[in-house]
């Protein structure tokens, strides 16, 4: 896919100062979904974010359909403990965008390997989106729970925090849409995967739990 930058986000149309043009990559997960008005965790991050940005950062961050290189925020390690970070989503190469990562080879692909096993991040979320091979559109979420987290690495690209989510095979909740998923971590999972980054391979190889899937019929493009 290929997607001409603009100051928000990278969509099909929209030109930056130097009309640059990169390339996505995405393997699945290019959507995902985060709204305050669903879940009070998620207002809580973006009031964090603003207490600690100002307010001008807060009504920043997108709301409804995330697309890559939206700036949005995610949870690091802190003393304080899980802290919210605003980063790009979308880890730059010279020639690529890369949003999402192989859990089962990022450590030893050379881009990723040091992120995966140093720079952990988790990516809040109200659900993400996928699509069939007949492009007809779906919903995931966690059953009994408004807010569902992805295990993602960061990194810093010619000085701009830029995160990718971690994928992996598809469970049996998700494997009729698509044979890959993001690697969901459960709510007491979020800590353990940002602070014991002696547990990285463990959560690297884990079965992700299962999801709800609601069919989006009314909107079935992909971009």
């Amino acid at each position: 896919m290929v997607f001409i930058r603009s100051s928000l986000c990278y969509t099909k149309s929209g030109y930056s100062n130097d009309n640059s043009i990169i390339r996505v990559v995405d393997i699945m997960c290019g959507r995902y979904q985060f709204t305050a008005e669903q879940a009070d965790e998620i207002l809580q991050i973006i009031q964090e974010v603003e207490a600690k940005y100002g307010s001008n950062a807060a009504e920043g961050i997108r709301q409804g359909e995330i697309t890559p290189g939206c700036k949005m925020p995610v949870l690091l390690a802190s003393d304080e403990g899980p802290t919210p970070e605003l980063m790009v989503w979308g880890i730059r190469t010279p020639k690529s965008m890369l949003i999402n990562t192989r859990a089962e080879t990022a450590l030893e692909k050379p881009t990723f390997a040091e992120s995966a096993r140093y720079r952990h991040c988790a990516v809040p979320s109200t659900g993400f989106y996928e699509w069939d091979k007949a492009k007809r559109k779906f919903q995931f979420s966690l059953p009994c729970s408004p807010v569902l987290y992805m295990a993602g690495i960061y990194d810093v690209r010619n000085g701009v925090p830029c995160y990718s989510i971690l994928t992996t095979a598809a469970n049996d909740s998700m494997r009729e849409v698509h044979n890959r998923m993001p690697l969901v971590l459960e709510r007491e999972q979020v800590e353990p995967w940002l602070f014991d980054l002696k547990a990285t391979e463990q959560f690297l190889c884990m079965i992700p739990p299962l999801l709800d899937k609601q069919p989006l019929d009314a909107q079935i493009g992909l971009w």
